[in-house]
């Protein structure tokens, strides 16, 4: 027998009959979180992103997802962000790091339509810029005259390292460079886009010295792999003839043997980062401007630059005084 459950106007007889709640119907219809970083990273990868770079975007919003139990992209909020950067047990520049991986990747959610407005732009983590130092020439000079060239892996580390010391390039864009990129006609490096961090095209003059090194080492590259059966044409490669950008730490042979050198020769401050700052402060010094080296750096804003350079308190004091 039905019984009724109220009384009078609002009486409800019969079985009582539960209607799917309206936000119940939202969160099924909704975007799912996975669905909408699918899609992102699909665009990124299309518009040429490294997948290094896509890889590490994941591992960060993913970290966000689970910390706050998020599955809809429209449960993610201010106060999520707010709580994710709260628990995360990190040194405030890696929280920065995390901070502007998860921003970049809400911006793209922002446009394609999935969040109506960027309430994550007025969210800031402040930490103190140390600037670093640059590697010393005489370390640079000394390094090249302890490593012994004689061996293939020796040669070709003091190629890497010299370079880097006149062109600035990259570690990352060392292991991506290939024969095609050196012009040897016209002294120089034409590098395209895809070697690039910033996807631009930059050509970076390099001296004859350099050049007769380079040619140096493709003739020992070739050699290499014919002997291993290795296809590639990139100019650095590892001793079997396998190109050094094939797997996620390969990239960093050069760094790992540069730790190496550092240690065993005593020198401090050897390193692929401060090898190129020493690019930068030696064409500070030798007159280029912040904007001339920004660009040779590849760098998109000049504040970057700036922090490349190892200027005291006492060299820009003696510089100003030549502008009074």
């Amino acid at each position: 027998m039905s019984r009724s459950r109220k009384h009078g106007v609002f009486a409800v007889s019969g079985d009582v009959v539960v209607l799917p709640s309206k936000n119940h119907e939202t969160k099924r219809d909704s975007l799912t979180i996975s669905d909408a970083l699918d899609t992102v990273f699909q665009q990124m990868r299309i518009s040429g992103n490294r997948q290094r770079t896509i890889e590490s975007y994941q591992y960060i919003f993913q970290q966000f997802m689970s910390v706050n139990k998020l599955q809809y992209v429209e449960d993610i909020t201010v106060e999520s962000l707010y709580h994710y950067l709260d628990v995360l047990e990190v040194k405030p520049t890696t929280k920065l790091i995390r901070l502007k991986s998860t921003k970049a990747v809400l911006s793209k959610f922002f446009n394609n339509g999935w969040i109506k407005e960027k309430f994550w732009n007025n969210i800031h983590i402040k930490i103190d810029k140390e600037v670093k130092k640059g590697a010393k020439e005489s370390d640079i000079d000394k390094l090249l005259e302890l490593i012994d060239q004689s061996s293939f892996v020796g040669f070709r580390d003091a190629v890497a390292i010299k370079l880097m010391y006149k062109t600035g390039i990259r570690i990352r864009t060392l292991g991506e460079l290939r024969e095609r990129h050196i012009d040897f006609e016209n002294l120089c490096l034409s590098l395209d886009g895809s070697t690039l961090k910033n996807h631009k095209f930059l050509k970076l003059p390099i001296d004859e010295e350099l050049a007769a090194m380079l040619k140096m080492l493709i003739k020992l590259n070739d050699g290499i792999r014919r002997h291993f059966g290795t296809d590639n044409r990139n100019v650095f490669i590892t001793q079997n003839g396998s190109a050094m950008n094939t797997s996620k730490s390969s990239n960093c042979a050069i760094s790992k043997q540069l730790n190496k050198y550092a240690k065993r020769f005593g020198l401090e401050n050897i390193n692929a980062h401060a090898i190129r700052r020493a690019y930068a402060k030696n064409l500070l010094n030798k007159g280029a401007s912040i904007a001339l080296i920004s660009k040779a750096l590849g760098h998109s804003d000049l504040a970057v630059t700036t922090q490349y350079l190892d200027i005291d308190i006492e060299e820009v004091a003696t510089n100003l005084r030549d502008f009074l």
